[in-house]
């Protein structure tokens, strides 16, 4: 049939979980394409909540096939705590697949990724020391690892080596740090290879195969636009493309295939990690719609950390969903904002006495100011709404201002972290 892209069009943060979950009913096949376990995907159905950061969003469904392409960033413990989380509260067992040509995250990726942001220190880029950046790093250096050579134990030992004969001579010397063993790291993979090999297939062809027998594919995003490393808030990016573009690259899908981009954006602006964040909130109106936000409140789904949040930035969200192609957009978390006598819509920017109406470079974009349209709050509580009929006619004028400044039409609302709270426009 087609593929859909589910990406988000912000810093991240967005409830693209929800969406994709929400979505994954009528999908045959759900696709990660990017990133690794540095970010989360926050769901809530039948069996509880769970927060996820390398399976992908369909495993709750029995009908639908779930798979880890070549462009994720596979941590093998990871992958199999996740499951066996699922297996703990009872989810009838996934159909998931890995893709052969997927590489693996090592512990040097991680090691690595702390002592950076240790040597950074107060100029660090927010890492959630996961491993990503060096594993990305790694990967275009060319000396990662795919996963389908854990197997060859000269192979893996060979590559290994090459590795570290960069890495160690970094350890010591500019991380003063002790030296890594090739017996380490081949210990290390020879623990999970074979708890992970049922999973490995050659994924790409089976997606082409899908869709000859016109299958629907979901391919889901990790992060957002803004964190893009070409068209983002460079240098505060991630270190994969988050953008549906990248996604037939990464999930292995052919580009003339992906019919319909549904991009996710907040009602309200959060972000994790450093970078400039024009419309952000302080003191007691960023705590108070902070622990409003969501099922638990604004806090990372994989660090923990506090969220920063601001009011909607029309400017970013726009040029958020340019980068992306979007041509449908979901809106999450309206109902948080259900408090507020007053809302406020960031129209555009001004540096320099200047008004910007796109979003600027990031040097640029650090000395920016947020002007913004004021709207009145509907001052109700709208999670039991499933109809947009049903709305408060302060809520519709909410949306439709957002509409008319992001120039892409607004089709699915979330009004609760469930599963039913939605409502398709």
């Amino acid at each position: 049939m087609s593929v859909t892209a589910i990406v988000g069009a912000n810093w991240g943060d967005e409830g693209k979980g929800k969406i994709t979950d929400y979505l994954s009913q009528h999908s045959d096949y759900v696709v990660r394409f990017q990133g690794g376990n540095n970010a989360g995907h926050t769901i809530i159905n039948e069996y509880g909540k769970f927060a996820l950061h390398l399976l992908p969003s369909g495993v709750f469904y029995k009908h639908t096939t779930s798979i880890l392409g070549p462009g994720v960033a596979l941590n093998m413990e990871v992958f199999l705590d996740e499951l066996e989380n699922l297996e703990k509260n009872n989810v009838p067992s996934p159909s998931i697949f890995i893709s052969d040509r997927a590489q693996v995250v090592l512990p040097y990726h991680i090691l690595f990724d702390e002592l950076e942001e240790k040597r950074l220190s107060n100029k660090s880029f927010g890492s959630t020391k996961k491993g990503i950046a060096p594993f990305y790093s790694d990967k275009y250096l060319k000396i990662g690892i795919q996963v389908n050579e854990i197997f060859d134990e000269t192979r893996l030992e060979e590559r290994v080596k090459s590795a570290l004969s960069r890495k160690n001579v970094l350890l010591q010397h500019l991380y003063k740090h002790a030296q890594l063993t090739v017996e380490e790291i081949t210990n290390y993979c020879n623990t999970y290879k074979n708890q992970i090999k049922p999973f490995l297939k050659d994924t790409t062809l089976l997606l082409h195969n899908a869709l000859k027998e016109n299958k629907e594919i979901l391919i889901e995003g990790q992060l957002g636009a803004l964190r893009d490393p070409d068209h983002g808030i460079y240098p505060f990016p991630t270190s994969s493309s988050p953008l549906a573009g990248f996604g037939t690259v990464g999930a292995g899908v052919p580009p003339y295939e992906m019919k319909k981009i549904i991009a996710v954006t907040k009602a309200y602006s959060s972000c994790v990690g450093a970078g400039p964040f024009v419309t952000e909130l302080s003191g007691t109106e960023a705590h108070e719609l902070r622990e409003r936000g969501g099922d638990a409140g604004e806090y990372g789904a994989t660090t923990g950390r506090p969220r920063r949040v601001g009011w909607f930035d029309g400017v970013a969200t726009k040029h958020g969903l340019t980068a992306q192609g979007a041509n449908e957009v979901a809106l999450t978390n309206l109902d948080v904002l259900g408090y507020l006598d007053k809302i406020k819509i960031c129209t555009h920017y001004e540096i320099d006495n200047e008004q910007f109406n796109t979003f600027p470079v990031t040097h640029l974009l650090e000395n920016a100011q947020a002007v913004y349209q004021e709207i009145e709050g509907w001052k109700e509580d709208i999670s039991h709404i499933t109809e947009y009929t049903g709305l408060p006619d302060k809520a519709k004028n909410y949306i439709q201002t957002i509409e008319d400044m992001i120039e892409v039409p607004i089709k699915w609302i979330s009004v609760g972290p469930k599963r039913e709270q939605m409502i398709i426009r």
